[in-house]
């Protein structure tokens, strides 16, 4: 039977398709046809080497078998969770050592350093909120003496003067000098809030002081780190400081 004829036969014979689901068995919904069946059989047979490739690997498992992946995960109520690793850059520094260069943030470490330099001056390190840090202790012979004891007539001041951190005039001074400069309360309030704003620069200058020095010292790291040489790293980069490398020792010609 030659192929022509046999493909002009086909075209002439009836379809055969798969009987759909009788009238009664409705209530059972589709009739499964056998892409169905075969759909599902490859389901059940993959579901199937799955376990078994979890079971014989649960068999075959060494207790005390290393991944390095131990090294970044803990177990935590019989959950692996991952370590959160350690900030090295900021966006802040990444961001200002990818647009700008070494000598810019020199440059501006060292404006910032002679601002601070000029604040420092001004305000000669007065406490802000005008309460003593340090402490001040008198010795006595006698218990009789510590009882009586009395701070303001020992400083030769007012009882009022006496918890004040600077400008704490004596008696004497008292009586022979008068008052310059705010006397009044609103005043004094005025110049109080004007004092601890300029504090606040400072202490915001002597932050944006550091974070140039740190970003500075990074970027000298990154330059250094071009050289041929051979180098083992000793610390770790971190947010508040550049990574340290030692470097091999080699004679210059």
């Amino acid at each position: 039977m030659s192929a022509s004829f046999r493909k002009a036969l086909k075209s002439k014979q009836k379809n055969h398709q798969e009987r759909s689901q009788p009238g009664f068995r409705k209530n059972l919904g589709i009739l499964e046809k056998k892409k169905d069946y075969k759909l599902r059989a490859e389901d059940y047979r993959k579901k199937r080497n799955t376990l078994n490739a979890l079971r014989k690997k649960a068999l075959e498992k060494n207790p005390d078998e290393f991944y390095f992946k131990m090294t970044s995960s803990k177990l935590q109520d019989g959950i692996h969770v991952i370590k959160q690793q350690t900030e090295e850059t900021t966006d802040e520094q990444l961001k200002v050592m990818r647009t700008q260069d070494l000598k810019y943030v020199e440059m501006k470490r060292v404006s910032e350093a002679k601002k601070i330099e000029r604040l420092k001056s001004e305000l000669h390190l007065l406490d802000a909120e005008g309460s003593q840090k340090n402490k001040h202790t008198f010795f006595c012979d006698t218990k009789k003496e510590v009882q009586k004891f009395d701070l303001a007539t020992h400083l030769n001041t007012a009882p009022e003067l006496v918890n004040r951190v600077y400008n704490r005039p004596t008696i004497d001074t008292l009586k022979k000098k008068t008052i310059i400069g705010a006397a009044h309360a609103g005043q004094l309030k005025k110049l109080r809030k004007q004092r601890k704003q300029q504090y606040e620069i400072l202490k915001q200058r002597i932050e944006r002081e550091k974070k140039l020095f740190v970003i500075s010292q990074k970027i000298q790291t990154r330059k250094d780190l071009l050289d041929k040489r051979k180098k083992v790293k000793v610390k770790k980069e971190t947010v508040n400081s550049p990574a340290i490398y030692k470097f091999k020792m080699e004679r210059k010609r």
